[in-house]
């Protein structure tokens, strides 16, 4: 009889740590589209050391981060699951189309095929804004002293 109540308390116990455990582990929805991107800066740092970032814009599903550097270029960062690819975005060597869903676009880099996808921003006033920085990085260097001079 002992026994058995001992193997009870067992069991309960072991089905209540079960319960626990998976609580711990479940991913919070609320905090969907929360992500530290902190080691994606070490990287970005690491890869381009001379450059400064003025600003990032994650996706939605945090997998790419567009950075806007302080002298007007551009980058992305892609992540692939331990590491970040880095690319520096070259003027003239990436092209954009809008898609249907104004949260989103679809970009080819023409320097790094692996980074062409479809990205999708928490809001619109990201995306816009990122494709924004993509519009300044589409204008060549030499098309813009052009513009400047007949300015």
């Amino acid at each position: 009889m002992n026994s058995v109540i001992v193997w009870s308390i067992i069991f309960v116990l072991i089905a209540l740590f079960a319960y626990y455990a998976t609580r711990m582990a479940r991913r919070d929805d609320r905090e969907d589209g929360l992500h530290d991107f902190g080691f994606a800066l070490l990287e970005f740092g690491r890869a381009f050391p001379n450059e400064a970032i003025r600003e990032i814009h994650a996706t939605a599903d945090g997998r790419a981060v567009f950075v806007r550097l302080h002298d007007g270029k551009t980058g992305i960062m892609r992540s692939h699951t331990k590491h970040y690819a880095c690319h520096l975005i070259r003027p003239g060597r990436v092209r954009v189309q809008g898609q249907e869903d104004a949260r989103s676009f679809r970009a080819e880099f023409l320097d790094a095929p692996a980074n062409d996808g479809l990205f999708t921003f928490r809001t619109e006033a990201e995306a816009a804004e990122v494709s924004l920085w993509l519009l300044g990085n589409y204008v060549s260097s030499a098309d813009k002293d052009v513009a400047e001079d007949g300015a």
